[in-house]
């Protein structure tokens, strides 16, 4: 289971690279149609693709330029395979990180017989603890929604860095110090696409019912009233049905509007998943019912609205990441990113490094 700012002199070949690299991923994209035929993975990789791609596309104008776009939008549809495609590093590697691809939801809402969703301890550490109180812990619970908190905060101070990268290039006096900010905007600009790439991949794990859930792949043993299936359902749902059925259009005609939950974080994400385990019964009802044989349109439907509900999400989590980085501060010693915006000073030393 589981470029905005820039001299050609100064920065030209770097960018000239990405650009070669954004034609290329996009070319094999409209080649490959909007079947996104390819390997199974978690969501498999045509999910975690569409997600990605429409999160992107779907961004409103007031963020910045280099992430929107037909380019942007394929960089951030390949990078959102990312932590699918860094299993096998290692056995420390992989048995640290597998666990934050999922969250073992009980029928009563509680992790485990642990903390209820509703109610998620604050950090990973306390997470764990409340967890081994109850005989479990997060290897095996899973902790995906600090995958996604801890994503999303390090986006947010990406976009701060990137922010005052780009403002202190246009207001600093010194020339030196104007050229060292344009090349780390460069620099953020690719981070920032990794890293958003990352969270793309766990709001997306996270939109997929099997995933946040004791009944990952099967009922399992559990009380079953209503008979529900055991067999091993989670991959051929998430990998082969979403790849041979599920279209582009149809996922991206579901999508919702951005809504500001006014909320914090974590919050949010513990709503987010909430809603996604409201669609377990559903999804073995259906799958009862024969809702995912031979590309029946119900089981489409279905998909294609979780698919949605991930790439919905995922721009709203994006946009509200933008938005707080205004608020935000970074280097040391730390500088405020609206001062760096007014012009009040020149941050080189905070990012560089005074020591």
């Amino acid at each position: 289971m589981p470029h905005e700012g820039a001299s050609a002199p100064i920065l030209g070949p770097s960018m000239n690279r990405r650009l070669a690299r954004s034609c290329i991923v996009l070319a094999a994209i409209l080649a490959g149609a909007l079947t996104f035929a390819g390997d199974a993975l978690a969501w498999g990789a045509s999910g975690h693709r569409i997600i990605g791609r429409l999160a992107v596309e779907a961004l409103p104008a007031d963020l910045p330029a280099f992430l929107r776009g037909p380019f942007a939008a394929a960089d951030i549809g390949e990078l959102a395979r990312e932590p699918d495609r860094w299993r096998g590093a290692g056995r420390t590697h992989d048995s640290d990180l597998d666990a934050g691809h999922f969250l073992d939801v009980d029928d009563d809402g509680r992790v485990l017989g642990g903390p209820a969703l509703a109610a998620l301890p604050p950090t990973r550490a306390d997470y764990e603890t409340a967890l081994r109180a109850a005989g479990a812990d997060s290897w095996k619970a899973g902790y995906l929604p600090y995958s996604i908190v801890e994503a999303w905060q390090q986006l947010s101070k990406d976009f701060a860095y990137w922010r005052v990268d780009t403002a202190a290039a246009k207001s600093v006096a010194d020339t030196t110090h104007r050229a060292w900010f344009r090349n780390d905007a460069l620099e953020r600009e690719s981070l920032i696409a990794r890293d958003l790439g990352t969270l793309a991949h766990y709001v997306g794990d996270g939109s997929q019912p099997l995933h946040v859930s004791v009944h990952f792949n099967g009922w399992g043993a559990f009380p079953n009233p209503e008979g529900f299936t055991q067999e091993k359902v989670h991959g051929p749902f998430e990998g082969a049905f979403v790849r041979g059925f599920v279209k582009l259009e149809a996922v991206r005609a579901a999508m919702t509007p951005y809504r500001d939950c006014r909320c914090s974080i974590e919050a949010r994400t513990r709503a987010y998943l909430a809603t996604t385990n409201g669609f377990v019964v559903p999804f073995y009802r259906l799958f009862k019912a024969g809702g995912f044989a031979d590309g029946d349109a119900r089981g489409q439907a279905f998909a294609a609205e979780r698919l949605a509900a991930g790439a919905s999400e995922l721009r709203a989590l994006v946009v509200d990441a933008w938005r707080a980085s205004g608020g935000g501060e970074v280097g040391w010693p730390s500088v405020k990113v609206a001062d760096v915006e007014a012009g009040k000073l020149d941050p080189y030393d905070s990012l560089y490094g005074e020591d």
